[in-house]
């Protein structure tokens, strides 16, 4: 079997003798009249016309020799069988392509259409051209990437090969913009605010650090927008949205990737009764527009979004599910022992919230599978969000967990400055303590809220983890086309 350079030197020798022959390798223009998409509509109407196209595409599969030759082409929109039959071409172009044509190729052909006796849609080419020779060799149609590093290493070839992966990407792309559209319509404004911030605000994370060099400044790759987004509520914009990628600086892991996409929405005057009523229908609706039904599967488990969501405790799940018959008042010393038990690791900077936090994630989240609101927090899970009124040591906090994931994190958004800028504090004396996810003091932001935030409530959408689940994956960088990955020594 020929190495892959010595096959890359037999297309670097096609490559030559077509430039030998006169042709322009890599055209500018390809001069297309149509996608293979639209030709395939239009087929009927085309053979009765007798007219010309012009179609182009990726070589696929090449068949025969000789005085008849057959070849797929497929432009990403849709296939076609193209023909080239001694006599319908100008002298030498049939021996031309047949002795410099590869699988992987992108070519035009240029010639009227017609069915085969087999019923096979068919161009008769008149004209062909190379608009692009491809120097390497195609993954084998078979075997294609069998190592997962490589797929997502080169992922251009991942999806060429295998029209699952493909298919994957453009129904994440559609599920973005049936959320756009639901949102668009119920009012909100679509914005844009800075990745580059000069204080690491909005979420509790280890932030990424780079400098600017002009203003000799450290600057932190967002971990959030919702600063900015709140700072828009201040500024008149009742309803908000934007959809983006942030980045935090931690582990990687099937539901982790360093930078990902979310969608943050904040509405003014709202609450968090009122935005989980929303953020079900939102839900209900991108389902139903995409499957035609209420419900899925989701590694090996039907998931039914045909019935209104449940609505949990965050204590009572660790009742249920960690046997804390205690949560609220369990003290540090019992609290350690239980996570231990359930071999939940604890580090000496670990708050009682973070232990908690932790066992949940290791006991309780995987249990919801059906649609699940989680409420009622912790004050310190969340140094943004409003305290109950009923209960000044919880806050109107929500999660949305489908599938054993959290796809929604939302809450009353703090609008009170005075106790913001004690939580910041909070957060600070946790940093200083060996916390690296512990949130910043923004003095911009708390200067803005001293103007007035209005009563409002926010939320967010993890679009990675939601494609996970409406796609049936089990690991995130299978929905992320370019994810992080060690570079290759």
């Amino acid at each position: 079997m020929a190495s892959l350079q010595e096959l890359r030197a037999e297309r670097l020798d096609k490559l030559e003798k077509l430039k030998a022959a006169g042709k322009e390798v890599y055209p500018v223009e390809s001069k297309l009249t149509n996608t293979l998409a639209s030709l395939n509509k239009v087929f009927t109407v085309l053979a009765k016309s007798e007219k010309e196209v012009t179609v182009g595409g990726r070589v696929r599969a090449i068949r025969g020799q000789g005085a008849i030759i057959f070849a797929d082409l497929d432009d990403g929109t849709g296939n076609i069988q193209i023909l080239l039959k001694k006599g319908e071409l100008k002298d030498g172009e049939l021996e031309l392509f047949e002795e410099t044509v590869d699988l992987g190729d992108i070519i035009s052909a240029t010639g009227s259409v017609f069915l085969t006796k087999r019923g096979e849609k068919t161009v008769l080419v008149k004209n062909w051209q190379m608009l692009a020779k491809s120097l390497r060799p195609l993954p084998d149609k078979w075997e294609g990437l069998k190592d997962t590093e490589e797929r997502f290493r080169r992922r251009y070839l991942d999806s060429l090969m295998n029209g699952e992966v493909k298919k994957r990407f453009i129904y994440r792309s559609q599920l973005i913009a049936e959320i756009r559209k639901f949102l668009d319509k119920d009012g909100f404004l679509e914005v844009e605010t800075p990745i580059l911030q000069p204080v690491p605000g909005g979420a509790t994370a280890t932030p990424f650090i780079t400098h600017h060099e002009a203003l000799d400044l450290d600057l932190y790759l967002r971990v959030a927008p919702e600063l900015y987004l709140k700072m828009m509520l201040i500024g008149g914009f009742p309803k908000v949205y934007e959809l983006g990628r942030s980045f935090r600086n931690e582990g990687i892991d099937v539901t982790h990737n360093p930078e990902f996409t979310t969608i943050e929405v904040y509405a003014s005057y709202s609450t968090p009764v009122e935005e989980r009523k929303r953020v079900e229908l939102l839900f209900k609706s991108v389902v139903k527009k995409l499957f035609k039904q209420s419900s899925f599967t989701h590694a090996g488990q039907k998931v039914d979004f045909s019935k209104k969501f449940s609505v949990v405790t965050f204590y009572e799940l660790l009742q249920r599910y960690a046997m804390i018959s205690n949560p609220e008042s369990i003290s540090d010393k019992e609290l350690v022992l239980k996570a231990s038990q359930m071999g939940v690791k604890v580090e000496p900077s670990d708050h009682r919230e973070k232990i908690m936090d932790n066992i949940y994630k290791k006991v309780c989240r995987s249990k919801l599978i059906q649609p699940t609101f989680i409420i009622d927090y912790p004050v310190a899970f969340a140094p943004l969000a409003k305290r109950k009124e009923s209960n000044h040591e919880l806050i109107d906090r929500f999660q949305l967990i489908v599938g054993g994931m959290e796809l929604v994190n939302g809450f009353a958004e703090l609008n009170d400055p005075l106790d913001q800028r004690g939580r910041f504090e909070e957060q600070e004396k946790k940093k200083a303590a060996g916390d690296t996810e512990a949130q910043v003091k923004d003095e911009d932001y708390l200067e803005a809220m001293e103007y007035g935030l209005p009563p409002a409530c926010g939320w967010a959408i993890g679009i990675d983890r939601l494609a996970m689940l409406l796609t049936d994956t089990q690991n995130i960088r299978e929905v992320i086309y370019f994810p992080t990955l060690r570079p290759k020594e």
